[in-house]
């Protein structure tokens, strides 16, 4: 194995301004594996040149992938922030994930198999597919719901959901799928901002063995929320629920009395595909606008070159389809591509840590997409879970939601890859509709930790604060400077919004909001999101690069970081630590893991405080909310935790964060 080592940081002056300085020097490197590449769908590099010399041109490439029922004639008209795709060209989603495959031949293929958390399965082919979204779309239609009629949907992860949106798109009903974990009042804001008309949900959904509720949900956000006409409900748990029959439909009352035939409407590109909301910075949340075409074109081109498709793989991302990478990587971009997926209601570790890797084993899966987080929590649990069961079937692991350190990309490319898995560590985001800046596995060489280069077609910089691209070597901020057929094409209802959010901190160009550092081989190390960047006396530093080097440590299962107010340095570092399992907790570790950073960074990242915790407050998504502990850190009354996995953790950490601090 290489040498991993990072460097203290620099003194030094430099002639660009340092916007985020740069700690982490990953030295080893994975070339793509012979084999694989000699049989990659990508493993050719002059496809970068390609895709640089006319990117309009290539991504025109890309778009006759597709079945139009009418072909564009312009094909990029851009006005600066706002970009139009394929203009004039007229195609339906649905078509292409499911009618074209059918009339094909290919009707028999397996498109979903289906896992509930209680052990239920269910394995639904092409054309079955298309049968079901077809009765869905004709009883959406007899619900009152037509062309440019939004929908809202807040399901768990049931083979319904998918159902539910490609009848949306069939019709030409723009949806917004709702997080099954956000509370009434996030979903009635969600169905106010779009107006919905109709919403799809369910009883309720399994969670580690319970259930977990969703249509009382609704019934308390439709009294906030009076655009909604009908409800239509997928009977999942059997509970008992609240019933208004002058609102409320169950889907088995109207779905399967329909006809499978319901003609696909012919949508214009630029037509509203879907809302997908994120959190803002002020109470509102950001509805984030896909259109059909640009998106389709997208997600479709890099879920093939970024998986290295094949026929026969079966592929399995394993996120929520309530998140942008299901819309994107469980939905849409496979089933385009006429992809087999695997869909899995439940929780990684129900009813034991195993069953994801029996999920693995019983279904063949060749290509496993999954956040850090849950990789982490793998490790948490111990190697033996994944040695219990025959991996050999994955050929390809994938990495999404937040930067992965490097140990946790190790532990994932040996252990659950067996040192014969090419890993490709992905950076997107919802606004971006699809990946950006990733391996290609065939052809890149890849180093633990980062997401390497933009995919072909995407244009990145690193700039300073001024904007200037900084040299090799060192950090700044991310931005897109072109654009790309699955970008955002706005906020939902809000222009200047739009502008104010992603176009004005650096004029001309997308800013995503994440800080990162480009080596001097010109990879790119994403090191989140700038409002996470510490200054700690005079040092900008990330995060992410503190909490990798504590992880590096044996006994540390996962970490989390930031920075609270101090009178000497401006900002103190904070780190909360969870540690393996066999590892005994003492007052001697916290020293010591505060010199294993010191050691590993330099001394100006040793941590001030070094807390223990059982675990850490989490979306349901798996994301750290780093927002809670610094507040906790600083003796903050609490933000919203309405959207925790766990809202007990938030307060176990403060009692833990009382107790260091007692003993000080």
């Amino acid at each position: 194995m290489a040498e991993s080592r990072m460097n203290p940081v620099s003194g030094g002056s430099h002639e660009h301004e340092i916007a985020i300085e740069s700690l982490l020097d990953e030295r080893r490197h994975f070339p793509p594996p012979p084999a694989f590449a000699a049989h990659a769908t990508l493993n050719d590099p002059a496809i970068f040149a390609r895709a640089a010399a006319d990117p309009v041109a290539f991504w025109e490439e890309q778009a006759r992938e597709l079945d139009w029922f009418e072909p564009w004639h312009t094909a990029l008209e851009w006005d600066l922030p706002f970009a139009k795709w394929f203009v004039g060209g007229k195609l339906n989603v649905s078509y292409n994930c499911l009618d074209r495959h059918v009339l094909a031949g290919r009707g028999d293929k397996i498109a979903y198999h289906w896992e509930g958390e209680p052990g239920d399965t269910k394995t639904i082919t092409y054309a079955q597919l298309l049968d079901e979204v077809q009765r869905c779309a004709n009883a959406l239609k007899a619900l009152g719901v037509g062309k440019g009629d939004r929908v809202a949907i807040y399901m768990p992860m049931v083979p319904e959901l998918p159902v539910a949106m490609l009848a949306c798109t069939r019709i030409g009903a723009p949806h917004t799928v709702v997080f099954g974990g956000f509370s009434a009042e996030s979903l009635s804001d969600r169905i106010n901002d779009s107006q919905a008309k109709l919403v799809i949900t369910a009883d309720g959904g399994w969670r580690r063995g319970k259930v977990s509720p969703l249509k009382p949900n609704v019934d308390d956000a439709v009294k906030m929320s009076p655009s909604v006409e009908k409800v239509l409900v997928v009977r999942r748990t059997e509970q008992d629920v609240a019933w208004d029959a002058s609102r409320d439909v169950w889907w088995h009352d109207i779905v399967p009395q329909q006809a499978a035939d319901a003609a696909p409407e012919p949508m214009d590109s630029e037509d509203m595909l879907y809302l997908l909301y994120t959190s803002g910075t002020t109470a509102k949340p950001k509805g984030i606008l896909h259109t059909t075409g640009g998106y389709l074109t997208g997600v479709a081109a890099t879920h093939r070159w970024v998986f290295d498709i094949k026929p026969e793989d079966v592929y399995w991302a394993a996120a929520d389809i309530g998140w942008v990478t299901g819309h994107s990587y469980i939905v849409y971009g496979p089933l385009t591509n006429g992809t087999t997926s695997v869909l899995y209601e439940g929780t990684p570790d129900f009813p034991d840590a195993k069953r994801w890797w029996s999920i693995v084993e019983r279904y063949k899966v060749t290509i496993l997409y999954a956040a850090p987080t849950a990789i982490r929590a793998h490790m948490k649990w111990g190697r033996a879970h994944a040695q219990h069961h025959d991996l050999s079937s994955l050929r390809l692991l994938g990495s999404v939601g937040e930067p992965i350190n490097p140990e946790a990309w190790m532990w994932y490319h040996e252990v659950i890859g067996g040192g014969r898995c090419p890993v490709v560590d992905t950076w997107w985001q919802t606004e971006t509709g699809g990946i950006m800046i990733s391996p290609l596995p065939g052809i890149t060489t890849t180093k633990p930790g980062s997401a390497t280069q933009p995919v072909p077609g995407i244009f990145a910089d690193i700039v300073d604060d001024k904007g200037e691209s900084v040299p090799l070597g060192e950090g700044g901020y991310l931005v897109i400077t072109k654009p790309w057929p699955h970008m955002l094409r706005g906020i939902y209802g809000d222009p200047q919004r739009y502008k104010d959010t992603y176009w004005s901190r650096f004029p001309g160009k997308y800013f995503p909001g994440d800080g990162c550092h480009r080596d001097e081989e010109g990879y790119y190390w994403l090191m989140g999101r700038v409002d996470d960047v510490m200054n700690v006396s005079g040092h900008r530093l990330s995060t992410t690069e503190i909490e990798s080097a504590l992880v590096d440590d044996h006994r540390v299962a996962e970490a989390a970081v930031v920075g609270t107010p101090d009178s000497l340095t401006g900002e103190a570092i904070v780190a909360f630590v969870i540690v393996k399992g066999s590892t005994t907790i003492t007052p001697e570790l916290g020293e010591e893991l505060r010199a294993h950073v010191a050691h590993k960074i330099g001394a100006i990242a040793r941590p001030k405080q070094v807390m223990f915790t059982p675990d850490l407050p989490k979306t349901r998504s798996g994301k750290i909310m780093r927002r809670l502990l610094r507040d906790i850190a600083a003796g903050r009354p609490l933000g919203d935790t309405t959207t925790l996995a766990d809202a007990t953790v938030v307060e176990t950490i403060r009692d833990a964060s009382a107790n260091a601090k007692d003993d000080d």
